[in-house]
């Protein structure tokens, strides 16, 4: 038995006739934190949304605490422990950020509740009756977060969690995802921003035209920059 809580083996992903993931196998264990690196349209996203069941690979495995999830509709993914905080947000802009938070909550007084949202994002509970629209980019974000977390999942998906966001915006970000870790959620997050990435992250994968070409620890990709200059496009680490 596998002692990862994600196992994704050799998954082929398509849209249509175009072959996006050929053959991605990743593991992500328990309370670990890790980063998929890669350029735009390198099949980060794509790489999620399969996990997610949203794009369902034709081929491969992804197992879950153990159990094959691949071919399983999103929502049964969701009720099984993965939530995805997507980078285009989907959010519901003519619904309040409560109501938002209301869409996705579980029927329980226990565990993710609107309390707790509000505590862990503050800057929301003034806005509660304001539309999702009117939010700017970092409180947008924040909304996706904190409803991602409404289903008191297991495990966080989180596609460029920073893509696009002032730079306090962005510590404001970190300051959230390092409290999800120190609370032992799991989280494999895509990214190109390296300094975001690298201040969090336990394990690394590097992907490249749908496959994974890299991966290792902080400490063996400190020492690998051959890879951030073949498959980054960057000249150094920020």
């Amino acid at each position: 038995m596998n002692s990862a809580l994600l196992q994704v083996s050799n998954i082929h992903t398509y849209y249509e006739d175009s072959h996006v993931l050929q053959g991605v196998s990743l593991e992500v264990s328990q309370g670990e934190i890790v980063l998929l690196l890669g350029r735009h349209g390198a099949g980060k996203t794509t790489t999620l949304l399969s996990i997610m069941g949203i794009q369902a690979p034709l081929k491969g495995s992804i197992r879950f605490n153990n159990e094959e999830i691949a071919g399983l509709p999103s929502w049964e993914i969701a009720r099984r422990g993965i939530s995805l905080v997507p980078e285009n947000r989907r959010l519901f802009p003519e619904l309040t950020v409560q109501e938002n938070l209301e869409v996705a909550s579980k029927t329980t007084k226990k565990g993710y509740i609107l309390e707790t949202a509000y505590a862990d994002f503050p800057e929301l509970l003034d806005l509660r009756q304001r539309k999702a629209r009117q939010l700017s980019g970092g409180q947008q974000q924040m909304l996706t977060i904190a409803r991602s977390l409404m289903g008191n999942p297991q495990m966080l998906l989180m596609d460029e969690p920073t893509e696009g966001l002032a730079p306090i915006v962005v510590q404001r970000i970190t300051e959230i995802v390092n409290r999800l870790i120190s609370r032992g959620y799991t989280l494999l997050i895509t990214g190109q921003n390296i300094a975001f990435a690298l201040e969090l992250a336990n394990q690394i994968y590097i992907i490249n035209t749908g496959q994974i070409r890299w991966g290792g620890t902080i400490k063996q990709f400190y020492s690998s920059s051959e890879n951030a200059l073949q498959y980054l496009a960057v000249s150094r680490f920020y």
